[in-house]
């Protein structure tokens, strides 16, 4: 059985930002299961036991090096996409979440193969198909 495809799966998304207008994104590679080529905010899926909040921090740790120094929960969306020509539904919890900027890396180099700060005016090319929406949702909350 796999999640977001034979059950609705749940999900932490981070918008990783630096308090000074300033987000990080990484560029998914060839070895993702999706959207290879496109620059994504970040994402993990909660594993059974674990809490929303310590899912949060393991996959930022795991993905950016980072500690989690504050975060804001800013709502949920149902996300429902094709994955290789699969149905898939998840449920994303969405969080607003500030990092330190010097210590944050690409902690998952089989995964990304760029990383970048962005500021919501200049986005890079080829993004994530769900962060226009999740720009749109939350704009207001993200400056």
């Amino acid at each position: 059985m796999k999640k977001g495809e034979d059950y609705i799966g749940v999900g932490v998304v981070y918008f990783c930002h630096d308090g000074k207008g300033n987000f990080v994104m990484a560029k998914r590679s060839e070895n993702c299961r999706d959207e290879i080529g496109n620059w994504d905010i970040g994402g993990g899926g909660v594993e059974f036991e674990d809490t929303i909040e310590d899912t949060l921090k393991k996959e930022i740790k795991e993905e950016y090096c980072s500690d989690v120094l504050n975060f804001e929960f800013l709502g949920y969306r149902d996300v429902h996409r094709e994955n290789n020509g699969k149905k898939t539904h998840w449920l994303a919890l969405d969080f607003k979440v500030l990092v330190d900027p010097k210590i944050v890396a690409i902690g998952e180099p089989h995964k990304f193969s760029d990383i970048g700060w962005f500021q919501l005016d200049k986005l890079p090319p080829r993004i994530h198909s769900q962060l226009p929406k999740f720009l749109e949702l939350y704009s207001d909350k993200l400056k």
